[in-house]
Parts: C-alpha cells; structure tokens; sequence
C-alpha cells in the first residue's frame, strides 16, 4: 500500500508526530511510505512548480494521504496552511477526489480538536474519505497501551481502504455570496481617547472587507489606525524552535517582533479584519498569530479589547468560531468585544452592527471589562498551568517566571481550608443520620448562603 505523509511540522525531520509516523512505517515495512516536509520546505513548495507538482503527482498515486502534524496557536501551522491555499489556488484539487485520508498529531491536547475539525473539513472540502483522525500526548510513544491505540489506528485505517468503505461527511460545504456591501455616512460619531488600532492582511477599499474596516473606524470622532500586515516586515512563520521560551526572545531577526511590542500591545482596542479562506482565514494571518508566540503562553494581550471584522460566511464555519473566542479568550485573557460579519447581505444591518461594536468597544475599555473565563478559558489555563508547573517548565522558563508572580499556579490542593474541611467532611458522611442530613440540604444551602450575602453587600453599598 502506498502511503504519502504530509509532515505539517515546521521542525521537518525533526517533528515529534512524525516520530509516531516512523514507528507505523518500521513496523508495517510492506507498505510503502513516502514522507512530504510540507511546512519545513513551503518556500520550495511556493517557489519550484515542478516540486510542488511532484508532491500533487504522488498523491494522486497513492492509495492513503496521512496528515501528521503537531499544535500549533489552536491549529495547524501557518505553513501547513499555506500549502492548502495552493492547492486551490492552483486548481488541483482532483488529484485528491476519494483519496482515503487520516490526520494524526502530537501535543499537549491544548485545542487538539479544533486542529483536527480543521483538518477534517479541508480532507472534506477536496471529496476525499476521511477514516480517523488520532490525537496523542507527546510522550505516548513510551507506553505500550498508547502504542497499542497508534497500532489500531493505522490497522483501521487499511482495513478501510482495502475494503473502500465509503466514510460519513462532518462538515458541509462552505457556500459564499456575491454580496456587495455598500456603507453609509455616520453622523454620531464616537469620542474616545482610546487607541483604536485594525489589523487586516488586505486592505482595500473596493472589497466588503475593506469597506467595513473604513465604516469601523468612520466611527470614531479620531479615525482608528489601520495596518495591513502585508507592510510589515516578517520573514517567515514561526519554526518551533522554542528558544523564545527563555525570555521571549525570537530567533527570526527581522520587524515583526517590534512591531508586536511597540505597536499591537500599545494599543487599547484591536480589531483584528480578514476574509474567510476555506476553512481559516489567510495563512498571512496564521503567520500573524503563530510568530506572535515569542511570547510563548503568557497573554501579551491580557486586559485588551479585541473584535474581529470577517468577510465570508463565518456562521458556516463554527470551529473557526470557536478559534477566534479562544484565541481571545483562552489563549489573550481578554475580552471578546464581538464579530462582525457580511454575511448578512444587508448594508444597513452591517453599518449598525459596526456602530455597535465601536461603540460597545469603547464602553468595555473605558471600563476595563473582561468577561469571566468561560470553559474554553479555564480548561486552556489549567493544561498551561500543569504543564508548565511540570514536565515543560525548563523549556518554558519565561512563561514559569510570569506564571509564579502572577498566581497561576493555583491548584486546588493549595487552599488549606479545604484541605482540612475535605477529610472531615469525608469522615462524617460515613455516619448514616449526617449522610443523610449533609445531602438533604446540600440543594439548599448554596443559594441560602449566596442570598445572605447579596444583602450584605447590598446594604453595605446603602
């Protein structure tokens, strides 16, 4: 059987996933595998039509395409993304028509799933038959039960092509309009001494987007600053080679890192512009968010304001919903202002959804508002937390130094009362007539005690 694998790692040889890749190849040695270091060598990818072809050429041969890769900012890697882009760009989607498919990563299972939902939709998008998609630990390599899950997984996964079993279909198809939106004066116009700043990867005034990012910053009395990423100079996406994790210190020399710290952190409110790309916005964006983690998992953002202004029908596409919160959210530690969308296909709609959201975004910086962690913040917080507490921590040093001062090492067995209330408690539920009574009262309790001290606090405020 032959095997094409689509390393998606900017490490190459070096990837960690590719890693569990070699054990399947070294174990089934009767079948073929031929391995691609997709974003280790995008630039040859971009650059030499006959290498590219090459690639496209061995997977329209082959009878399995497997996309390895690792995490990389909630996704796939800015790389990996880009070699997507130019299988539409070049029109060779055919080449992968019914190809069956399977996606395995590596990680510390931070946002694995939106990663593999990507990947997922793109195998969808290009009509091929997606069997299985495998998430592991870094480390289950070393243990055998983990190795026994690789083993059925690939097993599966021939049995599957072997017998052509047709594959059930997750994601439905993204369909665009031809809508173009037209703005309106704004008379009301917003007085803020906030720095307003909108970043986009394409601005032009004849496109929906660039429209709406000209009627945003119309909104304000000071118009916002508007940059396009494509004037900043940034020579690559980010290569993991971790050695940031010491003191934020990026091994790329080039514009980008001062242009993240002087600009983009200055700023109060951020609204961050681009189209829908299939299945994600730009890779200049992917690249956007993959350099900026110099910063590593402490939120450079923190306390920010951040909407997002998207052209494309973006409700189609709910795991890039879910990456944009979390992004914010989860990944930043700040508040989500909203998405503005033009897939509504009503300029007036659209003028009053962009009033608001200056507007809301003023009110929520003047007051410093961050909503609360939701799921996606606190279970993001809690994989950074043990992580880096533990077995990450000598390559996470900078993030470790933030963490300590700033409290994030707040695990539950800290808190001393509980510690000793739990044993006791524990003690005596053993005894029937407290178990009893303990449990009788325990749908009570809470909201009686929460309704005790809302009228402390209100009187307190009299």
């Amino acid at each position: 059987m032959e095997i094409i694998v689509l390393n998606g790692s900017p490490k190459g040889e070096y990837s960690v996933t590719l890693q569990y890749v070699k054990y399947l190849q070294k174990k089934y040695s009767e079948d073929h595998f031929q391995i691609f270091h997709i974003a280790h060598n995008i630039k040859k990818i971009e650059s030499d039509s006959d290498y590219f072809n090459h690639i496209i050429e061995s997977i329209n041969s082959a009878d399995v395409v497997l996309w390895s890769f690792g995490l990389w900012v909630l996704t796939v890697s800015a790389q990996y993304i880009r070699f997507i882009e130019l299988i539409n760009e070049r029109n060779v989607e055919k080449n992968f028509n019914n190809k069956y498919t399977a996606a395995i990563s590596t990680s510390i299972h931070y946002y694995d799933h939106t990663a593999h939902n990507y990947i997922r939709a793109v195998c969808e998008d290009l009509k091929m038959q997606y069997v299985d998609g495998i998430s592991f630990d870094m480390l289950d390599l070393k243990e055998e039960k983990e190795r026994t899950k690789l083993d059925f997984f690939y097993k599966n996964l021939t049995e599957n092509v072997k017998t052509k079993r047709i594959q059930p279909q997750m994601f439905r198809p993204i369909i665009y309009s031809d809508f173009n939106y037209s703005s309106t004066p704004i008379n009301a116009k917003i007085s803020t001494e906030k720095k307003v700043l909108i970043l986009t990867d394409g601005y032009s005034k004849d496109t929906n987007l660039g429209k709406m990012i000209d009627q945003y910053s119309n909104s304000f009395k000071s118009k916002a600053e508007i940059i396009d990423l494509n004037i900043i100079e940034i020579k690559g996406s980010c290569l993991g080679c971790m050695k940031c994790g010491y003191n934020y210190q990026c091994q790329y020399k080039d514009g980008f890192k001062d242009f993240y710290n002087n600009v983009v952190r200055k700023a109060d409110i951020l609204i961050f512009a681009g189209e829908l790309k299939g299945r994600y916005l730009s890779s200049k964006w992917k690249t956007f968010y993959d350099r900026s983690f110099f910063w590593n998992h402490t939120p450079s953002l923190a306390g920010k304001q951040i909407g997002y202004i998207i052209s494309g029908p973006l409700s189609q596409n709910a795991n890039l919903q879910q990456i944009l919160e979390a992004m914010v959210t989860a990944r930043q530690t700040a508040n989500l202002i909203g998405i503005v969308t033009d897939e509504s296909a009503n300029s007036s709609a659209i003028d009053e959804l962009l009033y608001n959201m200056a507007n809301q975004s003023v009110n929520y910086a003047e007051k410093d508002f961050v909503r609360p962690y939701n799921f996606l913040g606190v279970g993001g917080h809690i994989i950074f937390r043990d992580n880096v507490w533990g077995r990450l921590r000598a390559v996470w040093q900078a993030d470790h130094r933030y963490y300590k001062k700033h409290g994030w090492y707040n695990f539950p067995q800290k808190n001393i009362g509980l510690r000793i209330m739990n044993p006791i408690l524990l003690l005596l539920c053993k005894i029937p007539y407290i178990r009893n009574k303990f449990y009788g009262n325990i749908m009570k309790f809470p909201s009686k005690r929460f309704g005790k001290l809302v009228d402390k606090i209100l009187a307190s405020q009299r």
